[in-house]
């Protein structure tokens, strides 16, 4: 049996939170995967929430300790449904353990060679057209699974959990209808996605609603949707043996073109003339990275050598060497395009954006990656047509077809950094429609940089407390330097509002975030000149003392044109 077991090591992929959101695509929730590759082993995916982090992890609690999850069967489907909660507790020296209904995380017992049977941990499902609420404790990054008919047979070995892998023949899951949800929860809010990259078989939306009265959702297929995509799978002949039909007729899965390939039901070459003339047009031309969609300046210039893609900054140092990938290196955007993940982080991100290209087929025809645009997806000569269905036939348009489907936001993933209640919907298998959009916009974020120093304002180290003192740093891509413009307050993610302290007037004032209240103390506005100033007092928001260094404090001065007074969006 290949077995798949749940062994973190220090991450290529999605970082532990204290290196909260890793800055690829266009926002900086996205999805990165922890995956160790033991052998044949196929590690634990999870989601988890990435940043480059100068300042040290978040202390303040967001959300509460047990976060309330309602599942819900839209099936359309009579057998029982099972729930499970498996994954890691991810504070230091934390370990791989499963979760009650009530949100009690327990670790696992000891395994042993050849792997034993894990304790019944399931949870009871709700039966069709019904509903259960769950929980997710705080500090863990996991998978919600849930199968019908059967439960799932979970075994355990020394190095922890082997997880269902039923592209693998030998798999005792191998025949039972199941699928899952990806999420972290931890003091910087709720990560939650419904994952495609290995397989499709229950389409499922998610949500979460936060403090703030806002639902946000996606996942939701189309009517019809799970059958659309099947049927459509099934008309496309490289990829119609990648379904997997049960016996008494149930179709169970689709899998990803990279399982698929690993159980010998697809061309195990089915890129490589694609892959080489992407490679080869950059030979003459010049492709440029621009990997950060917020830092358009940020950019890196490659050119095929050889087998090589070599990339150079701006300065002609040379920073990245990319071998020409496998077919299997793009499926699983791994192999080649593994990088470790250390600052400055342009090897990971140049690796991250070329795999998505060539999975999105943009690359060799592009001149600049990534490509947004996604109307010029999938028209190169060997298309991942296993994506392109599954995002064609969801509501929404979002979905995970690949690793690094988060670039420029196709993810089917929802974020809050206060969530008050979260929500996993299994769709109809047959009809249905989508409910009417729960996704309104959010107010658009930027940083605030000072046009003296280029230093950016800053919650100090993710400390979201009432009363924390605001202050400025070196501008990172971090959510604790975010900032929404609305009705005149500048607000964090999670409801905290730029605050004249106890809406004094005196000069030296501390400027600080506070609850958000209404108040005058929490209005300010950036005219055209460069000045925030707050209208109640008139006084503008001031770096102290003209003090150039990171952590050097903001307080309400009186306006005087000074350059420690002039602010700028970023």
């Amino acid at each position: 049996m290949r077995v798949a077991v749940t062994h973190m090591r220090p991450p290529s992929g999605r970082p532990l939170p204290s290196l909260k959101e890793f800055p690829l695509g266009n926002r900086r929730t996205v999805r990165r995967r922890l995956r160790a590759a033991l052998g044949t082993i196929a590690a634990f995916l999870v989601a988890v929430p990435v940043t480059i982090a100068v300042n040290p992890a978040p202390a303040a609690a967001i959300g509460p300790d047990r976060l309330p999850v309602t599942v819900t069967n839209n099936s359309g489907r009579g057998e029982a449904v099972y729930l499970y909660i498996l994954g890691q507790d991810i504070r230091p020296g934390g370990r791989l353990g499963y979760v009650n209904a009530a949100g009690q995380f327990f670790n696992w017992p000891a395994g042993s060679n050849p792997p034993s049977p894990a304790p019944d941990v399931s949870i009871p499902g709700p039966g069709n057209g019904g509903s259960v609420t769950v929980h997710f404790p705080r500090h863990i990054s996991a998978r919600m699974y849930f199968s019908l008919g059967r439960k799932l047979d979970f075994r355990l070995t020394p190095d922890g959990l082997v997880q269902p892998a039923p592209w693998a023949g030998a798999d005792p899951n191998r025949d039972i209808l199941f699928d899952w949800s990806e999420f972290t929860y931890n003091d910087a809010g709720l990560w939650l996605n419904s994952s495609q990259v290995d397989m499709l078989a229950m389409p499922h939306a998610v949500s979460v609603t936060g403090s703030d009265g806002r639902t946000i959702r996606t996942g939701d297929p189309v009517a019809n949707g799970r059958e659309n995509i099947i049927n459509q799978i099934r008309s496309t002949p490289e990829f119609a043996r990648s379904i997997y039909t049960r016996s008494d007729g149930t179709v169970l899965r689709v899998l990803a073109p990279g399982k698929a390939m690993d159980a010998g039901l697809m061309n195990a070459n089915y890129l490589d003339g694609y892959i080489t003339s992407a490679w080869n047009a950059y030979t003459g031309r010049t492709l440029t990275v621009v990997p950060r969609v917020n830092e358009p300046n940020r950019r890196f210039f490659g050119r095929t050598v050889g087998n090589n893609m070599v990339f150079t900054d701006a300065g002609g140092a040379q920073v990245a060497s990319v071998p020409k990938p496998s077919t299997a290196n793009v499926w699983g955007c791994d192999g080649v395009f593994n990088a470790p993940n250390v600052a400055p982080f342009i090897e990971p991100e140049i690796k991250r954006t070329l795999c998505t290209a060539l999975n999105r087929g943009t690359l060799g025809t592009s001149t600049q990656e990534p490509v947004l645009d996604a109307s010029q997806f999938y028209r190169n000569s060997t298309p991942n047509h296993y994506s392109r269905i599954i995002h064609n036939n969801m509501a929404d348009g979002k979905a995970y077809g690949f690793a690094y489907d988060d670039v420029g936001g196709f993810e089917s993933l929802v974020h809050h950094g206060d969530p008050r209640s979260a929500a996993v919907i299994i769709s109809p298998f047959v009809g249905g429609n989508p409910p009417p959009p729960t996704n309104p916009p959010p107010a658009a974020t930027s940083r605030v940089v000072s046009n003296w120093n280029n230093k950016c304002i800053d919650v100090s180290n993710w400390q979201f407390n009432d009363r924390q003192r605001l202050q400025v740093w070196d501008c990172t891509d971090g959510t604790n330097q975010k900032w929404q413009f609305v009705d005149g307050t500048l607000r964090t993610e999670n409801n905290k509002c730029m605050d004249v302290a106890d809406a004094a007037t005196a000069d030296g004032t501390a400027i600080q975030i506070y609850t958000c209240n209404g108040t005058a103390a929490q209005q300010f506005t950036l005219n055209g000149a460069g000045d925030l100033v707050n209208p109640m007092s008139g006084k503008c928001v001031d770096i102290a003392a003209w003090n150039p260094a990171n952590g050097a404090p903001l307080h309400l001065w009186t306006c005087v044109g000074g350059a420690n007074q002039k602010w700028r969006r970023g």
